[in-house]
């Protein structure tokens, strides 16, 4: 594949000239990738898979499976405003459809929002998609879905929340299949041949912005055992899916005192979970190799793309690894990783050892419960963490 090309920004969104100018498709929600260089003679594709950012990352086989089957095609790709840096640069994808979900929030409490959504949903159908993808299998997927008004919406017979009355193109896929086999086996049933192609990309700035967060930071040292720096992701958005903290200070521990994965630790936490990582790095307030930027989704992608491993819950920032194919482990609890965990990646996959299907089904029930994933000692942890650094990274095409 070319390499990406740094994406234009997106254009500010402009209620008047939506609703003035009906002949010319919306561009508030659309910015170029270089890479995909639609010709113009192929069918108009959008793939929907708004949310979340793991889900996001872990869609872009999707994505490659399409560019195989319709290199001329118009590619682009409907994704809340907040992720779209996750999949933005992939040279496979034309353009970007982002959906402000947070400001689109207010509709039906705030009139100018309200217009603003409804501009928006009319943006959608001026487009004129030929082909839909609804990823996701969600009421507001599906809903995005039916509003392009395509010739062909293709979804899952089985979608939750009454999606699939968004599609006139129904495929029943095993629900048991891991998340992206499942979004794979629909493609095929359309005929297209699956790529299990994982590959994520940085944008240009925010690969400048690396390089001299290393140099500023010291992290840019080449000591160490497949990297420069290791990276650990203690949270998660429900308690249940968080290994306790005690157990991430003592695997920082390990990690500092033998170099494993570089001379850097760099602890991986949005702006709202801070507090969720306070204790691990009070532990280390006088240690200057424990190290945590502050991050958006590219720079979080940056940082992952040269990490000599990760150590990490069933979270954003695990898939987002696979996706640059370095060495991981991944710590579950009550979530099923045979479904939602690293894909091809079994071997770095700890977790309790006896779990029934009754506390999977139901742990969004106890979504502050860590009785399961307490059970995973550091010693078992620390034995995975050591043999993925030593098979070094993998082959994600």
């Amino acid at each position: 594949m070319n390499t990406p090309v740094r994406a234009k920004r997106p254009a500010a969104f402009n209620f008047k000239r939506v609703m003035a100018r009906p002949s010319e498709p919306e561009q508030h929600a659309s910015t170029q990738a270089g890479g995909g260089g639609a010709s113009g003679s192929g069918p108009r594709v959008l793939i929907v898979r708004p949310s979340a950012l793991g889900d996001v990352s872990r869609t872009v086989p999707a994505l490659v499976t399409l560019r195989s089957a319709w290199p001329d095609a118009r590619i682009d790709w409907l994704v809340s405003e907040a992720y779209a840096d996750a999949v933005r640069h992939h040279p496979a994808l034309d353009g970007v459809v982002t959906f402000p979900r947070k400001r689109f929030g207010a509709v039906g409490y705030n009139p100018r929002v309200t217009a603003e959504a409804l501009a928006w949903a009319w943006g959608l159908r001026r487009r004129g998609y030929d082909w839909v993808f609804d990823l996701q299998g969600l009421f507001r997927s599906g809903l995005f879905t039916r509003l392009t008004g395509a010739k062909h919406r293709v979804g899952f017979a089985n979608a939750r929340e009454l999606a699939w009355l968004g599609y006139n193109r129904r495929h029943r896929v095993d629900p048991r299949l891991h998340t992206v086999d499942r979004m794979l086996g629909l493609l095929e049933a359309e005929g297209h041949a699956p790529s299990r192609d994982m590959r994520l990309y940085v944008g240009q700035d925010d690969r400048e912005w690396l390089g001299r967060w290393l140099g500023e930071s010291g992290a840019s040292g080449e000591s160490g055992v497949g990297g420069r720096y290791a990276c650990i992701a203690p949270t998660a958005k429900w308690l249940c899916k968080c290994w306790p903290i005690e157990r991430y200070i003592e695997i920082a521990r390990r990690l500092l005192d033998t170099g494993l994965a570089g001379q850097s630790l760099v602890v991986l936490a949005g702006p709202g979970e801070r507090a969720q990582v306070q204790p691990l790095l009070d532990a280390f307030a006088q240690d200057p190799r424990v190290l945590a930027p502050q991050t958006t989704v590219g720079r979080m992608m940056a940082l992952l793309s040269g990490a000599g491993l990760l150590v990490s819950n069933d979270s954003a920032a695990l898939h987002i690894a696979v996706g640059f194919g370095r060495p991981v482990v991944a710590v579950f609890g009550p979530t099923d990783p045979a479904l939602v965990g690293p894909y091809r990646r079994d071997d770095a996959v700890v977790g309790p050892a006896d779990i029934g299907s009754h506390a999977q089904a139901n742990y969004r029930r106890h979504r502050d419960d860590q009785t399961l994933i307490a059970q995973v000692s550091v010693d078992a942890v620390w034995g995975v963490a050591q043999r993925q650094v030593e098979r070094g990274g993998d082959d994600i095409g």
